[in-house]
């Protein structure tokens, strides 16, 4: 069950102006002429008590209350000073309370924004645009023109001691307005948002088309786009927002759109529980449930069978709409939209009631594709086709990440901590090297195992931490920098990420743990004093007797990539790892990759330039990888195997560079969004899978199709089934655009 989180609250049921489109005095639902004309004080109280209950029971952080009508406020002051009092008593100390009024500012005045400055009420006013536009439906009884008085309102409210509540403007379109003088209209008001609803309609009660277009809503609203556009958005538009949010992987940011399980009720004046109101305009009792606050909990009203449906997300659509590749994004419509009582023919084709598509449904694809098309290469990460851009977002997630670390440490790490923070921002200061360390692979698996640590407030979290130390003092004499660092150590090791690990105890076990050793830098190498103890690392490419370095594949025209089999977080790669490389195994190794990678040098000269720009680091596994690893480590570094020839080499080279490149993009920008929703047929398994398996498998498979034809037909049959998957954000389909080029050149 999902737990309601806003509440619309009817305090009064009548209104003082006669809108001809109005969902609640215009449409099939006919029930306000039954109820009173303001909620009861009974009624009040029950709501509150209600709330607070539902609140406590799910620890919910926060409710939204909206104050609703008819017009609301025609309750007057007092019973809506009793309404917020109450409300805001009942929620202290359970809940945030948000309170909310809607209203079409008629009655607004001092007296009210007073009020809900108390109360911390936000206000939003109806207003359709310029005048022409507005007086084409919002009138009153007589015909005259509400519109000087509801810009009085905005006015008012606009003013410096009322402007922090303000919520924005609720525009009704009209196809037969001029988009642009609406928005224009509503711009120059300078409000906090504007939010375009589309008029409530059913496939028995569609929607007016002036001129006939089956996407005149979508044209008319993307003729604002293009304008709001050109301007630097100049305010949100919560329409377009929430299309531009799906489309990026996000979430929805209206009821009208998107997939998100329904959290809202409606408590009439009488105290009756209902489903959204908007359902009026499918038939009378739509929106009923037969509950009410008095004898009923809003968890009662969560199980009704009307609101689960529309808590179903993708399985609460119509099969039709499943199948759409923009129904993330537009959700199949509001539920209310979907309404038909009969079979229908053509686009809304479907049984009685609402598993159909939405009467709007050609405008929500018109609407949905043209702002894609007119934004995808501004809100496409360029990391997706730009090695250099992959390279930089990656570095500041692990920058961002130990900017968490130390965060979370909040003054848990003591002087050793500080001083190593320090140091590491004089570093940051006086070369690059430090940017070195922290693109190093295994720096991200320590500090996200760090930062999990201390939130779990294990006693090994501070300790762990300070292995920033070892980083700091690798950063130094990458740099050649004259800066002393004082490092802890371990069991008589000192491990120095990227460069090496130096014996320090003497044999006789004389620096056990929680040692401390001081790094400075000499000359081309580094010195280290321990306790009473001197090492001189004069050269750190060289092994020592003490110092045992990290070796490198640089023979035969290979990239000088680390051979790293000492780092303590290098085991993430779902096989075992090698405990350490004699000499003769790790000289046989580094021949069998060289030659690997001569192999793929010849058969895809880029694919092999790019890993050879972007990789940096190689470990050695006892076999080969059986799954991607629960935490893996930052970009750059591949687990291979140690046995296998040089043709098996360069294929987990390969298979290897395509998958850590992929499972990068994946870390710094979104390519698809709702994984396990669908279930889409991969050509290499029996079963259907995620979108997450489908593209992986292909984005390996395209790049193995350069290599080897044999994977050219499972890769393209790959891609034409993304090429209909809803679940792929604009990045996504960038890539597959990048894909399809890159297989139909292998």
């Amino acid at each position: 069950m999902v737990p309601f989180r806003e509440i619309v609250l009817k305090v009064h049921s009548r209104c003082d102006l006669a809108c001809d489109h109005c969902y609640i005095y215009e449409h099939a639902d006919q029930s306000w002429r039954t109820r009173p004309k303001v909620i009861s004080d009974e009624a009040i109280s029950w709501t509150a008590l209600r709330l607070a209950e539902h609140a406590k029971t799910h620890a919910l952080p926060s409710v939204s209350v909206i104050l609703h009508g008819g017009e609301p406020l025609l309750a007057g002051p007092a019973r809506l000073r009793q309404v917020c009092a109450e409300l805001t008593a009942a929620l202290d100390g359970i809940a945030a309370l948000d309170l909310r009024v809607h209203t079409n500012g008629l009655q607004l005045s001092p007296r009210y924004l007073d009020l809900f400055d108390e109360f911390g009420v936000r206000v939003g006013i109806s207003l359709d645009g310029d005048r022409t536009a507005n007086d084409r439906h919002r009138r009153y009884a007589d015909g005259r023109s509400s519109h000087p008085q509801v810009l009085k309102a905005v006015a008012l409210l606009r003013e410096e001691r009322y402007r922090h509540l303000d919520l924005g403007l609720l525009c009704t379109i009209d196809a037969a307005n001029d988009p642009l003088a609406v928005y224009d209209a509503l711009a120059a008001l300078d409000p906090p948002r504007i939010d375009f609803l589309l008029p409530h309609a059913t496939w028995d009660d569609p929607p007016p088309r002036p001129d006939g277009s089956p996407t005149a809503y979508a044209d008319w609203l993307l003729t604002i786009f293009d304008r709001w556009q050109e301007q630097g958005r100049p305010m949100p538009v919560r329409l377009f927002e929430s299309v531009l949010s799906t489309l990026g992987g996000g979430p929805s940011l209206t009821e009208s759109l998107g997939l998100a399980p329904t959290d809202l009720v409606v408590v009439e004046t009488d105290g009756s529980l209902e489903q959204v109101d908007s359902l009026k305009s499918a038939y009378d009792g739509a929106a009923a449930t037969g509950f009410d606050v008095f004898a009923h909990t809003f968890d009662e009203v969560a199980a009704h069978p009307g609101v689960r449906t529309r808590q179903l997300g993708l399985a609460g659509v119509s099969e039709t709409c499943r199948q759409c590749p923009v129904v993330r994004s537009c959700g199949g419509g509001l539920y209310t939209h979907r309404y038909g009582s009969g079979a229908a023919s053509g686009p809304g084709a479907g049984p009685a009631g609402f598993d159909r598509t939405s009467v709007y449904c050609a405008d929500l694809e018109a609407l949905i594709r043209g702002i894609e098309s007119r934004t995808a290469a501004a809100i496409t990460s360029p990391a997706v086709t730009d090695t250099g851009e992959l390279l930089g977002a990656q570095l500041e997630l692990t920058r961002s990440l130990l900017a968490e670390l130390h965060s979370e440490l909040a003054g848990r790490g003591g002087a050793s901590w500080q001083e190593a923070w320090e140091l590491a921002g004089e570093v940051e200061r006086r070369s690059d090297a430090l940017d070195e360390l922290l693109a190093h692979p295994y720096t991200r698996p320590w500090l996200v195992d760090s930062v999990a640590a201390l939130r779990e407030e294990r006693p090994e979290a501070p300790g762990t931490a300070l292995r920033l130390a070892a980083h700091v003092a690798a950063a130094v004499i990458r740099g050649g920098l004259d800066l002393p660092v004082r490092v802890g150590h371990r069991d008589g090791f000192l491990h120095l990420p990227t460069l090496g690990v130096l014996r320090l105890d003497d044999g006789a076990g004389r620096y056990g743990s929680h040692e401390e050793a001081e790094v400075r830098v000499v000359e081309r190498g580094f010195l280290v004093r321990a306790g009473a103890r001197e090492l001189l690392v004069a050269r750190p490419e060289e092994a020592t007797p003490d110092w045992r370095p990290v070796r490198r594949l640089a023979r035969d025209g290979a990239p000088g990539l680390a051979l790293d089999d000492l780092d303590p977080y290098r085991d993430r790669f779902g096989a075992p790892v090698h405990p350490g490389l004699g000499d003769a195994a790790a000289a046989d190794w580094s021949a069998r990759l060289a030659a690997a990678w001569g192999l793929l040098r010849d058969a895809v000269p880029d694919q092999a330039a790019e890993a050879a720009g972007t990789l940096s680091t190689l470990t050695p596994l006892l076999s080969a990888g059986t799954g991607a690893a629960a935490d893996p480590p930052g970009y750059g570094a591949l687990g291979l195997p140690v046995h296998g020839d040089a043709g098996e080499l360069a294929l987990a080279l390969l298979r290897g560079f395509r998958a850590a490149k992929l499972r990068a993009l994946t870390e710094v920008t979104d390519l698809y969004a709702l994984d396990g929703a669908w279930s889409r047929p991969a050509p290499w398994r029996d079963t259907p899978v995620a979108v997450s398996e489908l593209l992986a498998g292909a984005y390996e498979r395209v790049g193995l199709a350069a290599y080897d034809g044999a994977y050219r037909d499972h890769a393209r049959r790959a891609l034409d089934t993304l090429e209909a998957a809803a679940e792929l954000t604009v990045g996504g389909k960038s890539l597959l655009a990048a894909l399809w080029k890159e297989v139909d050149h292998a």
